[in-house]
């Protein structure tokens, strides 16, 4: 699924790198957590793997293909979900979808049922035709999440999907990532909530400071480090330092 090799990203007047030759890869198929504290490099790493940062050094592969030479078809076989609502609020649900949608030269006649299908399965195809901008925060992070799967990518890229939402939301959310995942697709997903991580992920990946720390399936790895959860293991291996 994704190769990394030597991932090196420094930005302008930054004192430190926020990727420091970071190496790691995850396979197909499986629902894979990038973990660290804030400031570890997550969203940078995740930036590079779906083409929106193009200056770095390092190899970087998605689904076999070079990121820098085959940035545009690895984009149309991605969704990606943003720790932002990356939505227009005075627009309604279904207006936002079908303007992705045609993004993505989707045709009408298989857009308009796609859309409905994704709403009825995220709950909001009663609120269809509701601005986003009266969406409740759980209701914002589904509609989100539905703008990524439009293309039906093989790969799901998630930056902390349940970041604020409600319980029957964050249910209905991480329930469909382990669907979309039974259906064959593959998922990579951060968030600093170690014990959905653990849940939720075959197999994590803990970087610190742009580096990686360890990576492996989370019962063994607790295991190994003889912890009793995820959350204490993460805690060990990167301190209990506040980062901001």
């Amino acid at each position: 699924m994704i190769r990394v090799s030597g991932l090196y990203k420094k930005y302008d007047h930054a004192e430190f790198p926020s990727v420091d030759h970071l190496s790691f890869s995850f396979p197909e198929g499986c629902i894979a957590g990038l973990l660290g504290p804030n400031g570890a490099g997550k969203t940078t790493t995740i930036s590079i793997l779906s083409g929106l940062i193009k200056k770095y050094s390092g190899e970087v592969e998605v689904m076999g293909m070079d990121v820098k030479k085959h940035a545009e078809e690895i984009k149309g076989k991605l969704g990606i979900v943003p720790q932002q609502i990356a939505l227009y609020l005075n627009l309604s649900c279904r207006e936002n979808l079908r303007y992705y949608g045609r993004l993505y030269g989707i045709p009408p006649i298989t857009l308009g049922p796609l859309i409905e299908q994704l709403l009825k399965r995220f709950g909001l195809q009663e609120h269809g035709d509701k601005q986003i901008r009266h969406y409740s925060g759980g209701m914002k992070r589904r509609a989100n999440i539905i703008a990524s799967l439009l293309n039906q990518p093989a790969l799901l890229i998630l930056d902390e999907p349940t970041a604020g939402v409600d319980v029957q939301s964050r249910n209905m959310i991480l329930r469909f990532l382990k669907e979309y995942n039974e259906e064959g697709n593959s998922i990579l997903y951060t968030s600093h909530l170690l014990d959905e991580a653990e849940a939720l992920c075959q197999e994590v990946l803990i970087i610190d400071q742009g580096q990686g720390v360890i990576q492996g399936s989370p019962a063994k790895l607790i295991q190994e480090h003889q912890t009793d959860n995820l959350e204490n293991l993460f805690l060990k291996l990167t301190g209990f330092r506040v980062r901001d």
